[in-house]
Protein backbone atom coordinates (compact mmCIF):
# COMPACT_ATOMS: atom_id res chain seq x y z
CA UNK A 1 0.00 0.00 0.00
CA UNK A 2 1.52 3.30 -0.94
CA UNK A 3 2.28 5.60 2.27
CA UNK A 4 -0.28 8.47 0.14
CA UNK A 5 -3.10 6.52 0.47
CA UNK A 6 -5.91 8.35 1.57
CA UNK A 7 -7.20 7.04 5.52
CA UNK A 8 -11.08 6.46 5.41
CA UNK A 9 -11.70 4.59 8.05
CA UNK A 10 -10.62 1.08 9.22
CA UNK A 11 -13.02 -1.35 7.55
CA UNK A 12 -15.36 -3.35 9.88
CA UNK A 13 -13.29 -6.65 8.65
CA UNK A 14 -10.60 -4.69 11.09
CA UNK A 15 -12.30 -6.31 14.57
CA UNK A 16 -13.72 -9.12 12.21
CA UNK A 17 -10.62 -9.90 12.17
CA UNK A 18 -9.23 -9.57 15.37
CA UNK A 19 -12.54 -11.26 17.25
CA UNK A 20 -11.32 -14.43 14.92
CA UNK A 21 -7.53 -14.32 15.70
CA UNK A 22 -9.20 -14.61 19.83
CA UNK A 23 -10.44 -17.76 18.83
CA UNK A 24 -7.72 -18.96 16.85
CA UNK A 25 -4.30 -17.77 18.08
CA UNK A 26 -2.24 -20.29 16.16
CA UNK A 27 0.05 -19.70 13.49
CA UNK A 28 -1.49 -22.38 10.79
CA UNK A 29 -4.88 -20.28 10.94
CA UNK A 30 -2.40 -16.80 10.65
CA UNK A 31 -0.65 -18.37 7.58
CA UNK A 32 -4.20 -19.25 6.06
CA UNK A 33 -5.83 -15.80 7.10
CA UNK A 34 -2.51 -13.92 5.75
CA UNK A 35 -4.37 -11.84 3.28
CA UNK A 36 -6.76 -10.69 5.36
CA UNK A 37 -4.30 -9.01 7.80
CA UNK A 38 -2.76 -7.26 5.19
CA UNK A 39 -5.64 -6.00 3.88
CA UNK A 40 -8.09 -4.88 6.37
CA UNK A 41 -5.41 -4.70 9.55
CA UNK A 42 -1.80 -3.01 7.99
CA UNK A 43 -3.01 -0.95 4.96
CA UNK A 44 -5.54 1.05 6.80
CA UNK A 45 -3.23 1.07 9.75
CA UNK A 46 -0.77 2.32 7.64
CA UNK A 47 -2.86 5.26 6.07
CA UNK A 48 -3.83 6.05 9.47
CA UNK A 49 -0.61 6.45 10.81
CA UNK A 50 0.36 8.63 8.17
CA UNK A 51 -2.58 10.94 7.89
CA UNK A 52 -2.74 11.30 12.13
CA UNK A 53 0.77 11.98 11.50
CA UNK A 54 0.16 15.24 9.89
CA UNK A 55 -2.86 16.14 12.33
CA UNK A 56 -0.60 15.49 15.75
CA UNK A 57 1.93 17.81 14.12
CA UNK A 58 0.12 20.34 14.67
CA UNK A 59 0.55 19.43 18.45
CA UNK A 60 4.11 18.36 18.50
CA UNK A 61 5.94 19.21 15.42
CA UNK A 62 8.71 16.79 15.99
CA UNK A 63 6.43 13.60 16.75
CA UNK A 64 7.26 10.46 14.62
CA UNK A 65 4.87 8.83 12.68
CA UNK A 66 6.38 6.09 10.57
CA UNK A 67 3.84 3.87 8.97
CA UNK A 68 6.19 0.46 9.52
CA UNK A 69 6.01 -2.87 11.12
CA UNK A 70 8.12 -2.25 14.19
CA UNK A 71 8.15 1.66 13.92
CA UNK A 72 4.82 3.36 14.29
CA UNK A 73 2.58 -0.12 14.32
CA UNK A 74 3.71 -2.76 16.72
CA UNK A 75 4.19 -6.06 15.28
CA UNK A 76 1.89 -8.56 15.74
CA UNK A 77 3.76 -11.71 17.04
CA UNK A 78 4.14 -11.91 20.89
CA UNK A 79 7.31 -12.43 22.27
CA UNK A 80 6.63 -15.72 24.22
CA UNK A 81 10.02 -16.39 25.68
CA UNK A 82 9.33 -15.11 29.32
CA UNK A 83 5.87 -15.73 29.70
CA UNK A 84 3.80 -19.02 30.10
CA UNK A 85 1.31 -18.01 27.82
CA UNK A 86 3.07 -19.34 24.50
CA UNK A 87 -0.06 -17.52 22.22
CA UNK A 88 2.03 -16.45 18.99
CA UNK A 89 -0.04 -13.19 18.43
CA UNK A 90 -1.07 -10.37 19.95
CA UNK A 91 -5.37 -9.76 19.42
CA UNK A 92 -4.61 -5.58 19.22
CA UNK A 93 -3.56 -3.34 17.09
CA UNK A 94 -1.15 -1.33 18.47
CA UNK A 95 0.01 1.99 17.19
CA UNK A 96 2.96 4.71 19.01
CA UNK A 97 3.24 8.42 17.28
CA UNK A 98 6.13 9.41 19.37
CA UNK A 99 8.47 12.60 20.32
CA UNK A 100 12.02 13.06 20.71
CA UNK A 101 15.45 11.28 19.73
CA UNK A 102 15.80 8.14 22.28
CA UNK A 103 14.76 4.91 21.05
CA UNK A 104 10.85 4.89 20.93
CA UNK A 105 10.24 3.09 24.21
CA UNK A 106 12.24 5.77 25.89
CA UNK A 107 9.89 8.65 24.49
CA UNK A 108 6.68 10.62 25.50
CA UNK A 109 3.92 9.44 22.62
CA UNK A 110 0.41 9.21 21.64
CA UNK A 111 -1.02 5.87 21.46
CA UNK A 112 -4.05 4.06 19.58
CA UNK A 113 -5.54 0.42 20.12
CA UNK A 114 -8.45 -1.33 18.96
CA UNK A 115 -8.89 -4.45 20.95
CA UNK A 116 -12.38 -5.62 20.63
CA UNK A 117 -14.76 -5.20 22.02
CA UNK A 118 -13.04 -1.90 22.90
CA UNK A 119 -10.68 1.38 21.45
CA UNK A 120 -7.82 3.09 23.61
CA UNK A 121 -6.51 6.35 23.07
CA UNK A 122 -3.53 7.21 25.52
CA UNK A 123 -0.63 9.51 25.95
CA UNK A 124 2.39 9.45 27.69
CA UNK A 125 5.46 6.66 28.30
CA UNK A 126 4.54 4.16 29.99
CA UNK A 127 8.09 2.47 31.50
CA UNK A 128 10.60 4.90 32.10
CA UNK A 129 13.97 3.34 31.49
CA UNK A 130 16.69 3.69 34.80
CA UNK A 131 18.25 7.07 33.62
CA UNK A 132 15.00 8.51 32.95
CA UNK A 133 13.43 7.39 36.19
CA UNK A 134 16.04 9.49 38.08
CA UNK A 135 15.46 12.15 36.16
CA UNK A 136 11.72 12.06 36.56
CA UNK A 137 11.94 11.63 40.54
CA UNK A 138 14.23 14.81 40.58
CA UNK A 139 11.30 16.85 38.52
CA UNK A 140 8.89 15.37 40.67
CA UNK A 141 10.36 17.43 43.83
CA UNK A 142 11.97 20.23 41.14
CA UNK A 143 10.24 23.32 42.58
CA UNK A 144 9.18 24.31 39.52
CA UNK A 145 8.82 21.25 37.41
CA UNK A 146 7.20 19.52 40.02
CA UNK A 147 4.39 22.01 40.27
CA UNK A 148 4.08 22.05 36.12
CA UNK A 149 3.37 17.99 36.26
CA UNK A 150 0.52 18.46 38.91
CA UNK A 151 -0.90 20.93 37.26
CA UNK A 152 -0.98 18.68 34.00
CA UNK A 153 -1.92 15.41 35.70
CA UNK A 154 -4.80 17.60 37.65
CA UNK A 155 -5.86 19.39 34.18
CA UNK A 156 -5.80 16.14 32.24
CA UNK A 157 -7.70 14.07 34.93
CA UNK A 158 -10.40 17.10 35.06
CA UNK A 159 -10.73 16.29 31.48
CA UNK A 160 -12.07 13.08 32.28
CA UNK A 161 -9.14 10.90 31.53
CA UNK A 162 -7.53 8.08 33.81
CA UNK A 163 -4.22 8.37 35.04
CA UNK A 164 -2.32 5.09 34.80
CA UNK A 165 -1.71 3.18 38.49
CA UNK A 166 1.16 3.48 40.71
CA UNK A 167 4.00 1.17 40.63
CA UNK A 168 5.48 1.14 43.96
CA UNK A 169 4.15 1.00 47.40
CA UNK A 170 7.01 3.03 49.06
CA UNK A 171 8.42 6.56 48.44
CA UNK A 172 12.07 5.60 46.74
CA UNK A 173 15.18 5.76 48.65
CA UNK A 174 16.64 9.22 49.19
CA UNK A 175 12.80 11.13 49.20
CA UNK A 176 10.92 12.39 51.94
CA UNK A 177 7.91 10.97 51.98
CA UNK A 178 6.09 13.51 53.45
CA UNK A 179 6.73 15.84 50.54
CA UNK A 180 3.37 16.87 48.84
CA UNK A 181 4.26 15.30 45.75
CA UNK A 182 5.45 11.99 46.94
CA UNK A 183 2.97 10.09 45.40
CA UNK A 184 3.70 10.78 42.40
CA UNK A 185 7.05 9.59 42.88
CA UNK A 186 5.71 5.66 43.36
CA UNK A 187 5.49 5.79 39.49
CA UNK A 188 7.67 3.76 37.03
CA UNK A 189 5.94 5.07 33.89
CA UNK A 190 3.83 8.15 33.52
CA UNK A 191 0.62 8.00 31.08
CA UNK A 192 -2.94 8.89 31.19
CA UNK A 193 -5.94 7.96 28.51
CA UNK A 194 -9.49 6.33 27.95
CA UNK A 195 -11.16 3.28 27.05
CA UNK A 196 -14.66 2.76 25.47
CA UNK A 197 -16.69 0.58 23.23
CA UNK A 198 -15.48 0.59 19.65
CA UNK A 199 -17.24 3.73 18.17
CA UNK A 200 -18.87 3.98 14.46
CA UNK A 201 -16.41 6.60 13.90
CA UNK A 202 -13.58 4.09 13.59
CA UNK A 203 -15.32 3.27 10.01
CA UNK A 204 -14.62 6.91 8.72
CA UNK A 205 -12.73 9.25 7.81
CA UNK A 206 -13.66 11.13 10.65
CA UNK A 207 -11.72 9.18 13.12
CA UNK A 208 -8.82 11.40 12.72
CA UNK A 209 -10.87 14.13 13.86
CA UNK A 210 -11.74 12.25 17.29
CA UNK A 211 -8.32 11.07 18.24
CA UNK A 212 -6.54 14.52 17.65
CA UNK A 213 -9.51 15.41 20.12
CA UNK A 214 -8.33 13.60 22.21
CA UNK A 215 -4.85 13.89 22.02
CA UNK A 216 -4.85 17.51 22.21
CA UNK A 217 -6.93 17.08 25.37
CA UNK A 218 -3.96 14.41 26.37
CA UNK A 219 -1.28 16.67 25.56
CA UNK A 220 -0.32 18.76 28.79
CA UNK A 221 0.70 15.41 30.29
CA UNK A 222 3.08 14.70 26.92
CA UNK A 223 4.64 17.49 26.60
CA UNK A 224 5.64 18.06 30.56
CA UNK A 225 7.46 14.61 30.12
CA UNK A 226 9.00 15.20 26.45
CA UNK A 227 10.57 18.08 28.33
CA UNK A 228 11.56 16.65 31.29
CA UNK A 229 13.08 13.52 28.89
CA UNK A 230 14.78 16.46 27.06
CA UNK A 231 16.92 17.05 30.56
CA UNK A 232 18.35 14.14 30.94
Amino acid sequence: MSEKAVFQGFPKQTVKFFRDLAKHNDKAWFAAHRAEYDAYVLAPAQAFVTAMGEKLREISPGIHADPRIDRSIFRLYRDTRFTNDKSPFKTHLGIYFWEGDRPKMECSGFYFHIEPPNLLLGAGLYLFPPALLEEYRRSVVHPVHGEALADAIKLVAKRGYFVGEPHYKRTPRGYDPAHPRAPYLLYNGLWAGMEERIPDLLYSADLIAYCIKHYRALAPLHQWQTAMIERA
